[in-house]
């Protein structure tokens, strides 16, 4: 894959990056901080962006105009392990911006940028193959159990919904492994209505995807 934007369905173009370490995929998040105004961010939680956020973190960038979001986090006590918004938190906690907690039932303004992971499945932030969740058109925080639940991480979610996902400038998509990436190349063919196909089918802004073996 290249650069080149990817004939598909979906109204926005979908790009390759070439280079998908940590460091590039923090550059590109850098960009967007770096431009004038105030700008809103959604992250997504687990281990793969701790390495990412660690280079973001020790940039000299102008985080007072940055407000940093979960795209989802598991319904857990703050100081608990499994806990996203501790690890978020712990992350920035030297710089300005502004972490916001997800709350259930909030609505949310739109992004700058919306960064994603995928899981195996093909689900993205907390929004599941199989589950249970609030019904909520406009784009809001939402109440979702997957089914099965994960046995590594058995609880009870808050995501943003694919409203809110999609309400956004641009999205990047972190992908590791070939595995998740024959997931993502089905849900762009179109063969799959797994959530990562059907963000891709209703996002109306630019995607890149930064996918890397390992």
């Amino acid at each position: 894959m290249t650069d080149m934007q990817t004939a598909i369905s979906s109204p926005g173009p979908i790009s390759w990056a070439v280079n998908s370490d940590a460091k590039r995929v923090a550059d590109h998040v850098a960009k967007v901080v770096e431009q004038p105004g105030k700008h809103r961010i959604a992250v997504p939680g687990g281990n793969t962006p701790i390495a990412i956020f660690d280079i973001l973190s020790r940039q000299s960038l102008p985080w007072g105009t940055v407000t940093i979001t979960l795209t989802d986090d598991r319904i857990v006590p703050v100081r608990h392990p499994a806990s996203n918004q501790a690890k978020l938190a712990r992350a920035f906690d030297a710089t300005a911006a502004d972490v916001e907690p997800l709350v259930r039932g909030e609505q949310v303004a739109a992004f700058d940028l919306v960064w994603l992971g995928m899981g195996a499945d093909g689900h993205i932030a907390s929004l599941f193959p199989n589950m249970t969740c609030d019904e909520q058109e406009a784009p809001a925080v939402i109440h979702t159990v997957p089914d099965p639940l994960p046995v590594e991480a058995p609880f009870a979610r808050l995501s943003l919904n694919m409203a809110a996902l999609t309400a956004t400038k641009e999205i990047i998509l972190v992908v590791r492994g070939c595995d998740k990436k024959n997931i993502l190349e089905a849900a762009i063919a179109g063969d799959t209505d797994v959530p990562v196909a059907r963000l891709l089918r209703r996002a109306n802004c630019p995607i890149t995807i930064f996918w890397s073996r390992s």
